[in-house]
């Protein structure tokens, strides 16, 4: 009989490789973390030098091996760097975390029309653009992979003041949707992850303002 798997051992990533991006923040930054701690070898990408410099020292401290690449996803030309380094420096990739994200609160009256592109662009655009460069990686290497994005509680609540986060975030859920019916038959796993409110740089508005923070209101 064969011994029973442990928790060690099903969430065992020795010798995969992971891409995060937006791996400063407070949710990628978590994500890298956690992966490293499973054994896989991390790609570190965001905008920050500085930032990314520590979280990948964080990593190595604590034993992991970990990457960095100074770009964000914003286009065709930064994708393929950050899928590119990921696969030179780890030697494939198997797990992709699409963490970058913003939000611009206002109601929809006093908005601009660069306000709406803002969080289009960072929210469904940059992870559309990752997906692809990340998707051709995944299906040439032909050995399958996980793929997560970062939705919202928002995606399907709605929220005054939230006109373009909230459907940039149902957005997500579809994108991911998609790719699961377009990539299943690759062995590649596609799945959005819906958070409510948590503490970050995004939200640090929220828990500066009594008001808002016993409303628990969710980004």
């Amino acid at each position: 009989m064969s011994a029973l798997p442990t928790p060690e051992s099903i969430f065992d990533l020795t010798d995969r490789s992971a891409l995060v991006t937006g791996a400063t923040g407070a949710f990628g930054r978590e994500a890298a973390m956690a992966l490293a701690g499973a054994g896989a070898h991390v790609t570190l990408a965001g905008g920050d030098a500085a930032k990314l410099e520590q979280v990948a020292t964080d990593i190595k401290s604590g034993g992991g091996a970990a990457s960095i690449i100074n770009r964000r996803p914003s286009t065709e030309d930064d994708v393929d760097v950050i899928v590119g380094t990921a696969v030179a420096e780890a030697g494939g990739l198997d797990i992709v975390v699409s963490g970058s994200g913003t939000n611009l609160v206002a109601p929809i009256v006093d908005q601009s029309l660069d306000d709406w592109d803002t969080v289009m662009d960072v929210n469904v655009r940059q992870s559309w653009l990752l997906c692809r460069a990340a998707g051709r990686v995944l299906i040439e290497q032909d050995r399958g992979g996980k793929v997560i994005l970062m939705s919202s509680a928002r995606s399907t609540l709605g929220m005054a003041n939230y006109a373009a986060y909230c459907p940039s975030k149902a957005a997500i859920d579809l994108l991911a949707r998609s790719l699961a019916c377009e990539w299943g038959p690759h062995g590649i796993s596609v799945n959005a992850i819906a958070p409510t409110v948590f503490r970050s740089d995004l939200t640090a508005w929220m828990y500066s303002d009594e008001g808002s923070r016993r409303k628990g209101r969710n980004p």
